[in-house]
C-alpha cells in the first residue's frame, strides 16, 4: 500500500481554496438571508441593503409631482382635467404636446405649485406630458403622463342662440340645440344655468331630446342683461356620451318692441316701449294659405334673399316651387317653416291694407332691390332686431306651434314649467 505524503506547499494550496469556497458561502448567505447583517466575525456589514436604500434616497428629490389624467386616461375632458401640481418643491418645466408633436401652450403659477394649459385641448387627441420639479436642495424630480381627450363620437355640444355680446328685442328665449339626443335631460339641464339682472324667474323647457330653451313668464325687461352660463364639462348627457363645454355667454335686452298684425283689418302696428311708433298696411296669408296666429319672435334679417316655394311645400305639378323669387328685400323669419315678414315689390300697391294675397308670410309695400329706406318694409326693416315679437291675430289659422322658431310665448306658464327637467 502507498503511502502519500503531503508537502507543505501542497497544504497551503489546499488550505486557500478552502478559505475561497467557505467566502463564498458567506457571501451568498448575506445576500440570501433577510437576518444576516453582520460577517462570521459579527462585524456590521458596510454593503446592507439598508444602507444602500438610504444613501439612494438622500440623493433623490423630495419634490412629488402628479399629473392628471393618469398616465393612460381616456375620454378626458378639454377644458378642465389636465393639469400638474407638486408638493415638497416647485414645477421647473412642463411640456404638453399631441402625439403628432403640437405644442400645447399652458402656465406655471407663480407659486410653482401647479401648472394648466391656456386653451382648450382638441377632441379626440393623444396628449403627453413631461414635468420637473426641484426641491429645496435643488433635486429634480420627473414625471410623465400620456393621455387621450373625448372623441366626438363620444361628447356633445349644445349650439345657442343669441350670440355673446348682442343687443336683442324682448321676446328672444336662449334656445339651445343639441347634437346628440340627451336622454339625462336633468343631468344636462342642472350645467345650464340662465339669469337676469331683472330678477325674473327664468326656467327651461325641453321641446324634444335636442332642443332646451330658456324664458321667464312674460318677456325679458327692457335694459336688462341676461346671463347663459354653460357648465356641461364632463356631464354624461347620454350613455357614453359627455357635454365638453364650459361657457359663460351675456346679451342685452334692448327697448320693448312689440308689432301686432290684425289679419282682419290688414294693418300691423308698431309699439315701441307702451307707444305707438306707426301703423302699417299689410298683405296676409290668403284664404288658401292663411298665416298661423300667435306671438312669433325675429329671428334672422335679411335685406336680400330667396324665397322657392319647393322649400316650404308649394308646388306645382311638375315639382317646381309655386313660386321663386331670388330677391325679396327686408325678409325677417318668423317660424323655422317659412313665415317671414317681409317686402313685396311684385304684388299691386293697392293690395296692401286692402287683400290678402300671401302664401302666409306677412307682405308691406317695397321695392325691388331693397334700396329705398322710404318704403315701410325698409323703415320696419331698419327699426327691428331679432328678438322683436310680431303677434298675429284674427287669421283663420290655428296658433303656431311653440316649437316653431323661437315662439315658446304661446305655451302658458304653467305649461311651460312642466317641460323643465328640474
Amino acid at each position: 500500500m502507498e503511502k502519500r505524503v503531503m508537502t507543505v506547499g501542497k497544504r497551503r494550496r489546499s488550505l486557500a481554496a478552502a478559505a475561497a469556497v467557505l467566502s463564498g458561502v458567506l457571501v451568498l448567505s448575506a445576500c440570501n438571508d433577510d437576518d444576516a447583517g453582520t460577517a462570521a466575525s459579527g462585524s456590521p456589514s458596510a454593503t446592507s441593503q439598508a444602507q444602500v436604500d438610504e444613501a439612494a434616497e438622500q440623493k433623490t428629490s423630495k419634490a412629488q409631482i402628479t399629473i392628471s389624467p393618469e398616465n393612460g386616461a381616456k375620454n378626458a375632458s378639454i377644458n378642465n382635467d389636465a393639469k400638474v401640481a407638486v408638493t415638497e418643491g416647485k414645477l421647473t418645466e412642463v411640456t404638453m404636446t399631441s402625439a403628432e408633436g403640437t405644442a400645447v401652450k399652458g402656465e406655471i403659477a407663480a407659486d410653482g405649485l401647479s401648472w394648466k394649459p391656456t386653451g382648450q385641448l382638441e377632441r379626440a387627441t393623444v396628449y403627453k406630458i413631461a414635468a420637473t420639479a426641484v426641491d429645496a436642495s435643488g433635486l429634480e424630480a420627473h414625471e410623465n403622463s400620456s393621455f387621450t381627450t373625448v372623441s366626438k363620437e363620444n361628447s356633445f355640444i349644445g349650439n345657442f342662440t343669441p350670440e355673446d355680446g348682442s343687443t336683442v328685442g324682448v321676446g328672444m328665449p336662449v334656445s339651445i340645440n343639441f347634437n346628440k339626443a340627451i336622454t339625462d335631460k336633468k343631468a344636462v339641464q342642472g350645467g345650464i344655468k340662465v339669469t337676469s339682472s331683472s330678477g325674473q324667474e327664468v326656467v327651461g323647457h325641453w321641446f324634444d331630446a335636442t332642443r332646451l330653451d330658456f324664458r321667464p313668464d312674460d318677456y325679458w325687461k327692457a335694459g336688462s342683461t341676461v346671463t347663459l352660463k354653460l357648465d356641461l364639462d364632463g356631464v354624461e348627457g347620454a350613455d357614453g356620451v359627455f357635454g365638453v363645454q364650459q361657457k359663460t355667454v351675456t346679451f342685452k335686452v334692448g327697448r320693448s318692441q312689440v308689432s301686432t298684425v290684425d289679419v282682419a283689418t290688414k294693418t300691423m302696428t308698431v309699439v315701441r316701449d307702451g307707444k305707438v311708433l306707426r301703423t302699417i298696411p299689410i298683405s296676409a296669408g290668403s284664404p288658401e294659405n292663411t298665416t298661423y296666429n300667435g306671438q312669433m319672435v325675429i329671428s334672422e334679417k335679411f335685406k336680400e334673399t330667396r324665397m322657392n316655394g319647393a322649400t316650404v311645400g308649394f308646388t306645382d305639378s311638375d315639382g317646381k316651387g309655386e313660386y321663386d323669387i331670388k330677391d325679396v328685400p327686408h325678409a325677417m323669419r318668423l317660424s323655422t317653416s317659412g313665415t317671414f315678414i317681409h317686402g313685396n315689390y311684385w304684388g299691386a300697391r293697392s293690395i296692401f291694407g286692402s287683400v290678402n294675397t300671401s302664401h302666409g308670410c306677412i307682405g308691406l309695400a317695397d321695392v325691388k332691390g331693397a334700396g329705398d329706406p322710404k318704403q315701410a318694409a325698409a323703415w320696419l326693416y331698419d327699426q327691428s332686431i331679432t328678438g322683436d315679437v310680431v303677434i298675429v291675430k284674427n287669421s283663420k289659422d290655428d296658433t303656431i306651434a311653440p316649437s316653431n322658431g323661437l315662439n315658446g310665448w304661446n305655451m302658458n306658464w304653467s305649461a311651460w314649467k312642466a317641460g323643465s327637467a328640474l
